[in-house]
C-alpha cells in the first residue's frame, strides 16, 4: 500500500482548516448582523432556561467569529478544532433533539431561524451538514498541520533556536550540525 505523501497531507489540512474557517466566519457573521433573530432561534428550540437563552444567543455569534478568525490565521489549530468538534456536536444534538422532540424549526444555523412549517423543517439536511462540518474539525485535530499558519511558524522558530545551541562548537570555534533525526528532516521541509 503506497504512503500519503506528507506534503499532500499539509495541503489537504490547509484546504479543511481554510473551510472550516469560512464556515465559522460566515454563520457567525450573519448571526452578528442580526442578534435578535438569533435569540428567536436559541430560544426556538426550547433546551435553555429563558435565562440563558439571551446570553448564549448573544455569545455565540461571537464564539463563532473568534473560532474562525483562529482558524484563517492557523493559531492553535488543534485546540480549536476540539472546540469546533464540541459546538459542532451541540449543535447536532440541538437539531435531532428538535427533530425527536417534533417541533417545526429552522436551526438557524445560518442566519434566520425559528418557528417554521412542517414543510420547510430540514433536519436530515442540516444534521448531515453539520456532521460533514464534524469531519473537518476532527481531521484538524487529528492532524493539525497545515500551510500558511502561525503554528506552523512558530514551530520553524522554536526549531531554529534548539537546532544549534549555544554552548555547541568544535575546536576551532565553529559549529558543527548533529545530522537530522528523520522527524525533525521532515518537520524541516
Amino acid at each position: 500500500m503506497a504512503s500519503v505523501s506528507p506534503r499532500l497531507l499539509d495541503a489537504i489540512g490547509t484546504l479543511v482548516r481554510l473551510g472550516l474557517a469560512a464556515v465559522w466566519l460566515v454563520a457567525g457573521g450573519i448571526k452578528a448582523a442580526d442578534l435578535n433573530q438569533n435569540y428567536l432561534a436559541v430560544k426556538a428550540y426550547r433546551v435553555l432556561p429563558d435565562a440563558w437563552v439571551s446570553p448564549v444567543s448573544a455569545a455565540q455569534p461571537f464564539v463563532e467569529l473568534a473560532l474562525g478568525v483562529l482558524l484563517l490565521l492557523g493559531i492553535g489549530v488543534r485546540a480549536v478544532s476540539v472546540l469546533s468538534a464540541v459546538l459542532l456536536l451541540l449543535f447536532i444534538a440541538g437539531v435531532a433533539q428538535s427533530w425527536a422532540r417534533g417541533l417545526t424549526i429552522d436551526c438557524g444555523c445560518f442566519g434566520g431561524g425559528g418557528q417554521v412549517s412542517a414543510s420547510q423543517t430540514r433536519y436530515p439536511q442540516e444534521i448531515a451538514r453539520d456532521v460533514g462540518f464534524l469531519a473537518l474539525a476532527v481531521w484538524l485535530a487529528v492532524r493539525p498541520r497545515t500551510w500558511l499558519s502561525v503554528d506552523g511558524w512558530l514551530r520553524r522558530d522554536q526549531h531554529a533556536l534548539v537546532d544549534v545551541p549555544e554552548d555547541a562548537g568544535d575546536a576551532d570555534g565553529g559549529t558543527e550540525e548533529e545530522p537530522a533525526s528523520p522527524a525533525r528532516a521532515q518537520e524541516g521541509r
